[in-house]
């Protein structure tokens, strides 16, 4: 058996301590180089660079000095010459100061830097103008310096004691409280198993095929929680709504999509569009029953359904926003249907949807005809 050691093996601090320092400060008394240095006590080379680039300090002296300076002994230099020097107990004075949390707001502790900021956003200047324009002033104050981030955190961030939160209303959005921002691709997906819109097929856009439908609901008074459901045939604009007098969950939804869409024939049905509110969380029930492929557009993109929204604007004029919706049964809802669906539309060439969706099952698509307007 090998001799067992004496003493547990420790892991080496994540930080320098002030051994290393010191053995750093005898490497460069010996004109060591960093790369010998970071060997010699177990560091990373950059590592040893940087804890000499951020500690060393100049040192003008009036005589002869006798101390060492960056390259060791000093010896020769003249009175009033320069040194560089570094110094292991300073060094590691500086780095329990900068560990300690939390740390001080810098807008809280340097109260002209606070002034300053505090005036420039009663101007309407914004953080980012404020952070660029005060290195412009006081090119060589960086006291007086501070980055736009800091300005922010300052104003959203509670607790950090530095700007009042009524200066919030001087920024372009007024808003108190921030909002994060998020690419639309770096959104993790709220469904499972849902498919974008830019896999959609090319034949969508090019409105020559019917069978391809938008979707989306209109909301009613909060009170009575009701809402209607509009489906859109993208071609002819062919409108079917959805009596959700009671609620609009995803069940709900489910069940009226698929009742619903099982009264067209299969060419009919093709794909759908919709945005990615909780009511399609039931999309894969919805896909297999009624031969669907459903697709999902990108969050806050309302233009991706821009058909449908048209749509729903045209429902609101016999919707009104804030009315309870629950008070018009299914008979009320196709009866809206069958007029808008027979009202003379520009877009078809003042045809209407009915008569535009008659003549594209009747007759094979015209690549050059009225389903391809806009």
């Amino acid at each position: 058996m090998p001799p067992m050691p004496l003493t547990e093996a420790t892991s080496r601090p994540a930080r320098l301590t002030i051994e290393d320092r010191e053995q750093i400060f005898a490497g460069m008394l010996c004109e060591e180089s960093s790369r010998s240095i970071a060997d010699r006590i177990g560091r990373h080379h950059s590592t040893v660079c940087r804890e000499i680039a951020r500690n060393l300090r100049r040192q003008t002296y009036p005589r002869r000095p006798t101390g060492p300076g960056r390259t060791g002994s000093v010896q020769g230099s003249v009175p009033g010459s320069v040194q560089w020097e570094y110094s292991p107990h300073r060094a590691q004075v500086r780095a329990d100061r900068n560990a300690c949390r939390p740390k001080p707001a810098k807008l809280a502790t340097r109260l002209r830097l606070r002034r300053e900021v505090q005036d420039r956003l009663k101007l309407k200047h914004s953080p980012e103008q404020i952070a660029n324009r005060l290195r412009e002033d006081f090119p060589d104050d960086p006291e007086m310096w501070v980055s736009h981030e800091t300005i922010y955190r300052s104003l959203y961030v509670q607790g950090r004691g530095a700007l009042k939160r009524e200066l919030a209303r001087h920024l372009r959005t007024g808003r108190t409280v921030r909002k994060p921002r998020r690419h639309a691709t770096t959104r993790r997906p709220r469904h499972k198993d849902m498919v974008n819109i830019s896999q959609r097929p090319p034949e969508v856009a090019d409105r020559a095929v019917p069978g391809h439908w938008e979707g989306d609901l209109i909301l009613g008074s909060t009170e009575s929680g009701s809402a209607i459901g509009t489906l859109v045939e993208r071609s002819s604009r062919f409108v079917l709504l959805l009596h959700l007098p009671g609620d609009h969950t995803a069940a709900t939804v489910a069940a009226a999509m698929i009742t619903k869409m099982a009264e067209l024939p299969d060419q009919l049905r093709r794909t759908l569009t919709w945005d990615q509110g909780a009511e399609m969380a039931n999309h894969t029930q919805i896909a297999t029953a009624t031969d669907l492929a459903i697709y999902f557009c990108d969050p806050h993109s309302p233009w991706q359904r821009g058909t449908n929204e048209n749509t729903n604007g045209l429902l609101r004029q016999y919707f009104p926003k804030g009315s309870d919706l629950s008070q018009w049964g299914p008979g009320y809802l196709d009866m809206i249907a069958a007029e808008l669906n027979n009202r003379p539309r520009k877009t078809l060439n003042w045809r209407t949807p009915a008569e535009a969706l008659h003549a594209l099952l009747s007759d094979p698509p015209d690549p050059h005809g009225v389903a391809l307007t806009s």
